[in-house]
């Protein structure tokens, strides 16, 4: 799993400058999906519905800061159950993983919220856990995991064991983690570290699960091993050789902000923000650009995805060495995308396009007979789940909400409307929005419905006529109609979340 990679930044996908000679080799001899969406386009509310196949309203990591409830099971915890060596290396990112702050104000009453929660039962992603000199010990098994190398945050600022580790073998780059060598880069977070390659953590993540598979490969019984990648999230710090890897001159930028017939107020109020030089409130908030930054960022992001793309096959090297290459199912995705350049926008947020919705997924299995190239069907991140479980001959427990999507691989129509469902809520008011942004989109064949809870205001655009999405016709009397069957379907959707688990304990 990679971080913030948009479903067009592969070769495999049709990008026209980018390398990911490793990532094809999984393409080629796997199913690479076209119409993968997330259930939502955050970080943690998206990795903790990849772990349950549940939605963000139904799990409870409804959006960045809050944590996946220990009680909630995983697919994980099926697969271990099952007999499966379970492992996870890199990114979780379940629980918050930068230091927790409290509100300004306490709350006025005796019990603050409706769970009752102790936030300090959820610090292991937490920056304290790891200021000793030995590892921390994290409980297991964790979401499913027994075994686990924890990355946290991103860049040269990445923490958890990694950050343990880097201040043994690295001393003087865990010291100075954003000390720099000369550029003449200008876009906001371009950072060109002096960190060598090899105690970044992305060559960190490879060493770690090339050993593991070393060590574990020749083992008897099921494995399922994670790898997640912090990169190509920004800041923008691609390390040694990997940052003049690609020049802003080799990227195209569009479409473009001028391109929409009516900008929405989320687009607008990033415009004003732009033109009136406001920067940012935080590192992670979106913010508009020229069109040099905005190939800058291209650039840069490349030669992260490049450096991804290097370990990946350092990773299908190992497995080939581990004699399971033949036996192992090897799934390549990423928890969300990146606006880069769409609408002249970087990062993400409140404003829902495929850039930041749609991903890679891929999926080559070495034992399936016949395997399409392309899957075109309309799948979600909460179908992984099932999809692996079924594949594994386990069964989903009760709640579980996504569809398995072994019946695409194999050539038959899915069984399930052909739509997806993506969320999107947000912890506090921002971008032209007069709430913090509860959003619900509505994914089909030829429609994209994106309606935004209290707002007098909703898009919707003709997949196939609009694919960028420059034209809303969500106040165009001649798809009055239109708009209002999706709104029904979006409507059922939304009902249909209902958590149908624990189950009801009728008498005999």
């Amino acid at each position: 799993m990679t971080d913030q990679h948009r479903w067009d930044w592969l070769g495999c996908n049709g990008h026209p400058v980018v390398k990911t000679s490793n990532i094809d080799r999984i393409a080629a001899r796997g199913t690479s999906f076209d119409q993968y969406f997330v259930a939502s386009p955050v970080c943690m509310p998206n990795r903790a519905s990849f772990m349950t196949g549940r939605y963000p309203t139904t799990h409870g990591l409804r959006y960045n800061g809050c944590h996946l409830p220990r009680e909630a099971s995983t697919f994980v915890d099926v697969l271990r159950a099952g007999g499966y060596r379970t492992a996870s290396i890199g990114k979780s990112h379940l629980q918050p993983m930068i230091g927790r702050r409290l509100p300004a104000e306490p709350h006025p009453g005796p019990i603050p919220g409706a769970w009752a929660t102790d936030p300090a039962c959820y610090r292991d992603e937490q920056p304290d856990r790891y200021e000793g000199e030995e590892p921390y010990p994290i409980p297991l098994p964790y979401y499913g995991y027994d075994h686990v190398d924890m990355v946290t945050d991103h860049g040269t600022e990445a923490g958890g064991h990694y950050r343990q580790w880097l201040r043994r073998v690295h001393p003087g780059a865990a010291a100075n983690p954003l000390r720099q060598l000369p550029h003449d880069y200008t876009v906001r977070q371009a950072v060109r570290t002096d960190m060598p390659e090899e105690a970044y953590p992305t060559f960190y993540i490879r060493d770690r699960a090339v050993s593991y598979l070393r060590d574990h490969g020749a083992g008897e019984g099921p494995q399922f091993t994670f790898v997640s990648f912090p990169d190509p999230h920004h800041p923008f710090n691609p390390p040694g050789r990997y940052w003049d890897m690609y020049h802003p001159d080799q990227f195209r930028t569009g479409p473009h902000y001028a391109d929409h017939a009516a900008p929405p107020p989320p687009l607008a109020a990033l415009r004003h923000d732009f033109e009136a030089g406001v920067p940012p409130a935080t590192r992670t908030f979106p913010f508009m650009a020229s069109d040099r930054h905005l190939r800058e960022a291209m650039a840069l992001t490349a030669g992260m995805i490049t450096m991804i793309d290097d370990a990946v096959g350092a990773l299908l090297d190992a497995l080939e060495a581990s004699g399971r290459a033949d036996r192992t199912v090897v799934i390549f995705t990423s928890d969300h995308g990146d606006y880069l350049g769409d609408s002249n926008l970087l990062l993400k947020g409140p404003w829902m396009r495929e850039s930041i919705t749609k991903v890679p997924l891929i999926w080559a299995d070495p034992t399936a007979s016949a395997q399409p190239k392309r899957c075109t069907a309309l799948t979600s991140t909460v179908d992984i789940a099932p999809s692996i479980l079924g594949r594994a001959g386990l069964a989903p427990y009760a709640g579980m909400q996504g569809h398995s999507f072994l019946r695409q691989l194999a050539g038959q129509p899915a069984d399930w409307p052909a739509e997806v469902l993506v969320e999107y809520n947000d912890g506090k008011k921002r971008q032209g929005y007069s709430e913090a942004a509860r959003i619900r989109t509505l994914v089909t064949e030829d429609w994209t419905l994106i309606v935004p809870a209290g707002e007098d205001w909703g898009e919707l655009y003709d997949r196939n006529e609009d694919p960028h999405n420059l034209h809303n016709l969500w106040d165009d009397p001649a798809f009055a109609e239109t708009q209002g069957a999706l709104t029904r379907r979006l409507l059922n959707r939304v009902i249909g979340l209902m958590d149908d688990s624990p189950k009801a304990i009728h008498p005999a």
